[in-house]
């Protein structure tokens, strides 16, 4: 994906309670622990004692544990997954803009995750992530954890979109915002935090997928229609039901453009290279400025 989407580390001690050796003590204490509690020291003891725990040691990363507080479903192979920041406020401080994202680390995979984020900087508390489940990645494994597992989160990182370089509203009243796949997060991330698309005459979402079936936020539409913006959904391999746009989202603009001026157009993009640089050379070739067309790289 163009997205396509610090102290040192080290090993937790053991607590005492979480010894390897039972301990009467210790079993009078850990029945008075409430679940979340309880989830972080296993979690503890699994990450001191994990065989990858050795290969990650001199990671220079700052690694913040967290526990899921949701895993379901979103669409075909995806899922919603939130984590609860309630004990890790500073990376909830390090999201300031849509279009950041993270890494994300599962106790018993060798390697992070990149992960874009899906909610807005303004929610407090939680972040959201979309992600796809491919078998044998530490995507997948994350999946298939439960709400109160505990997983570890880095900082944010990226300079997200910079929102001010199509503001205010008045001056630049046409946003195209381009995505596919699990890259509308970060799209979700700008919708819901806010860049005044009611106050946009123009404001259109081409949402690429395969399928409706792979589509997220199906849910959400209403919501963003109702805030001013038009979302046109495009299907690689429509049934014969689908009347909407098929192929790829580039192919869809290219049929759909109708800037009416170049000048006061604005773009956000997050997806495949193959994509971006098709709606790109679109717009360039139509007269809208380079510095206009926000990514999150």
């Amino acid at each position: 994906m163009r997205i396509s989407l610090l102290c040192t580390n080290h090993s937790p001690p053991l607590l005492p309670h979480l010894s390897t050796r039972p301990d009467a003590s210790a079993m009078t204490i850990l029945p008075r622990l409430n679940p979340r509690v309880l989830n972080l020291h296993r979690y503890l003891r699994r990450r001191s004692f994990s065989p990858v725990a050795a290969a990650v040691r001199q990671d220079p990363t700052v690694w913040s544990p967290a526990p899921l507080s949701l895993v379901e479903g979103a669409a075909e192979s995806l899922f919603n997954v939130s984590v609860n920041l309630s004990d890790c406020p500073d990376v909830a401080e390090s999201f300031t803009r849509p279009g950041q994202y993270l890494q994300l680390r599962v106790p018993t995979e060798p390697k992070p995750v990149f992960l874009a984020i899906a909610s807005s900087p303004s929610s407090l508390g939680e972040m959201e992530f979309l992600v796809k489940s491919i078998p044998g990645t530490t995507a997948d494994a994350l999946c298939r954890l439960r709400k109160g597992d505990v997983v570890e989160l880095s900082m944010v990182m990226g300079k997200g979109f910079d929102i001010d370089q199509i503001s205010p509203p008045e001056k630049f009243p046409t946003v195209l915002l381009f995505a596919t796949g699990t890259a509308i997060s970060p799209i979700r991330s700008l919708i819901e935090w806010g860049f005044g698309a009611d106050k946009r005459s123009d404001v259109r979402l081409y949402y690429g997928t395969r399928n409706l079936e792979g589509m997220a936020y199906q849910d959400k539409f209403k919501g963003w229609e109702s805030s001013g913006i038009k979302i046109v959904p495009v299907f690689s391999e429509a049934d014969d039901n689908w009347s909407g746009e098929r192929g790829y989202v580039q192919d869809a603009f290219a049929r759909d453009k109708r800037i009416s001026d170049p000048q006061s157009t604005g773009a956000v993009l997050c997806g495949p290279e193959e994509m971006t640089e098709a709606v790109i050379s679109l717009l360039t070739d139509d007269g809208v400025s380079s510095d206009k067309i926000l990514d999150n790289l």
